[in-house]
């Protein structure tokens, strides 16, 4: 049995990353990555909610297997995380929140701090700065491969920044477990986590952003990820072929269909079948093929025509070929923008941060912080999405991807700087 280690100095950003780093956890996975933030939060004094009881996953269609689940349960006890948090934070139940209380009245402010690491086998290189320096990944196969670790690590410093507690109104910090997917933030919108806030930040290190710079996202996509499972019936596939009905053959066409459904004039969008797994030997006629898919689109409208579209063709496929079909949206985030008072005062607070604010920039791809930024701007509130410069190294959702560690503090300082402010909200 492992002993625990002690909690990193939240202000020590790089500490507290590099310690996250060498232990990446999968989306709803990130046991021990809540206990270390929750431990952390407890010891400056902020109040905690999480578990099972605040946002429940168990009907979630992306959440792992149950072997996965348990399998994560094993290796956070065997790296010493106390019972409680193991208890807590099991069966996918990895989203927590931690709030304070301002010294004077004023609005809530809610930052969403995603969690969760790629499964991606990181390099070993002597070159990728990680390994050189050795913080690179020590769990085979899951790899923090696009900042996740450097947003919990300006969370933290931000939290311990603000926990003397000068600062009007109320913080919130929504820790979100599966951002890669977009699956965690549905529940927490569901669970009303973010009904009444007033203002609510996301951050997201790199993209190509200048180091020093600060700016805001444009192009964030809609986008639904979709599993579809066939069902056939299986055959000799010489003796008696035409007693079977394939459903690797209906996934197959399904695969074609999608990628040949056409783009639109209004919109930018994406399509890609990125998975698709099919038990079986040559010499069946296989039952069974499971299919992953995406669609984006940076119009609303286009993404759920488009998702219309996907769904239909995969129901044609499998109606071509004699074999069934269940299609179930794993997950799933929408367009949105950030408001020109958050911008307006950002570009005030960033130069004293050692930031400096660009014009806004395309991120071009999808986060599903983009429904916790909708909900509260129907409901009156602001949002804004926030790209922080933090090297040129290697590209996100790669092997050797890696972040400018100097970055973290000036990114922190921002967002305690922005919660400080007299805010015109």
């Amino acid at each position: 049995m492992s002993t625990r280690q002690r909690s990193p100095d939240p202000l020590d950003a790089t500490a507290v990353r590099r310690r996250l780093h060498r232990r990446p956890e999968i989306g709803f996975l990130e046991i021990e990555t809540a206990d270390l933030a929750w431990g952390v939060l407890a010891d400056l004094g902020w109040q905690l909610r999480g578990g099972g009881d605040l946002v429940d996953v168990s009907s979630h269609p992306g959440v792992p297997s149950r072997d996965e689940l348990d399998a994560a349960v094993q290796r956070a006890a065997a790296r010493g995380v106390p019972a409680a948090s193991v208890h807590r934070f099991r069966d996918g139940n990895t989203a927590f929140v931690a709030e304070l209380r301002g010294a004077r009245p004023g609005p809530l402010v809610a930052l969403r701090v995603d969690m969760d690491a790629l499964p991606i086998q990181e390099s070993g290189s002597s070159s990728h700065h990680p390994a050189a320096q050795g913080f690179g990944s020590s769990i085979d196969g899951a790899m923090h491969a696009c900042g996740h670790d450097g947003h919990v690590a300006i969370a933290l410093r931000a939290a311990a920044l603000l926990s003397d507690r000068q600062f009007p109104g109320t913080v919130r910090l929504l820790f979100q477990p599966a951002e890669e997917g977009v699956r965690g933030a549905a529940p927490m919108v569901a669970a009303g986590l973010v009904d009444d806030v007033d203002v609510l930040l996301a951050v997201h290190l790199g993209f190509g952003t200048p180091d020093g710079c600060v700016a805001a996202a444009t192009e964030l996509y809609g986008t639904s990820k979709l599993r579809a499972e066939f069902t056939g019936v299986a055959a000799h596939a010489s003796g008696a072929p035409e007693e079977g009905r394939s459903a690797l053959l209906a996934a197959a066409s399904a695969v074609l269909g999608l990628h040949a459904l056409p783009r639109y004039a209004t919109a930018t969008t994406r399509v890609n079948v990125g998975t698709l797994h099919a038990p079986g030997a040559a010499n069946i006629v296989n039952a069974r093929a499971v299919l992953g898919a995406e669609i984006r689109a940076d119009g609303a409208a286009e993404h759920d025509d488009l998702e219309r579209r996907a769904r239909d063709v995969i129901h044609g496929a499998a109606a071509m070929h004699g074999v069934t079909v269940d299609i179930a949206r794993t997950g799933w985030a929408t367009s949105a923008s950030t408001d020109s008072a958050v911008l307006t005062r950002i570009e005030t607070l960033a130069p004293s941060c050692g930031l400096r604010l660009l014009p806004p920039r395309p991120l071009r791809a999808s986060d599903d912080a983009t429904l916790f930024m909708r909900h509260v701007q129907e409901r009156g509130g602001l949002a804004g999405y926030l790209l922080v410069g933090s090297g040129t190294y290697g590209p996100h959702h790669s092997p050797t991807f890696d972040l400018d560690e100097a970055v973290l503090a000036p990114a922190a300082d921002l967002l305690a700087a922005f919660i400080r402010s007299r805010c015109p909200f």
